[in-house]
């Protein structure tokens, strides 16, 4: 009987030593947040002043689905897909769509930044984009390139290349 009792008093501290290291032990490690341009990355802050003399800044995003578009002058499909952006602030700006225009210095504008997107029918907030904030935004490695915030000002959707309309609009309406 009390070889019994000792067996029975050793398991049941065995059971106790194991479940005191199941409720110590360590959990999963936590997921490390997106890299910086990758989708569920968040918006860089920046305050930047832009092309009309206007400041823009992303504290006055919030709430907001934000394109941000990384253009140029010389660049050809970014003069073709400027419009679209514009016909898209034109129908979705009132329920909280904005897109921001960041021109890069990289190379120089071939033609007047200001001039050339009025020409071409453009009305959104336009500025430079800073060689810290291109690095913010995980780096502009081509021309054109969209960035789709959600209202949290979390990335949703990055395009490099030209895309037309109704993709951008299809990547859009589901964040409005």
């Amino acid at each position: 009987m009390r070889k019994n009792l000792l067996v029975v008093g050793l398991t049941a501290s065995a059971l106790a030593s194991c479940a005191r290291q199941q409720a110590t032990a360590p959990s999963a490690p936590e997921k490390a947040p997106p890299v910086a341009g990758e989708i569920g990355s968040r918006m860089p802050d920046f305050a930047l002043k832009g092309l009309d003399g206007h400041a823009i800044s992303s504290n006055d995003l919030h709430s907001k689905v934000v394109l941000i578009d990384f253009w140029a002058t010389w660049c050809k499909p970014c003069e073709k897909e400027m419009p679209g952006y514009q016909r898209l602030v034109d129908r979705y700006g009132p329920r909280g769509f904005i897109v921001i225009g960041l021109t890069l210095d990289t190379l120089k504008d071939s033609k007047n930044p200001r001039a050339f997107a009025t020409k071409i029918g453009v009305r959104y907030p336009l500025a430079v984009a800073t060689d810290d904030l291109k690095a913010r935004c995980g780096g502009i490695k081509a021309l054109p390139t969209a960035m789709i915030y959600d209202r949290q000002g979390i990335l949703r959707a990055k395009i490099i290349g030209f895309e037309r309309e109704e993709v951008i609009e299809s990547a859009v309406k589901p964040l409005l």
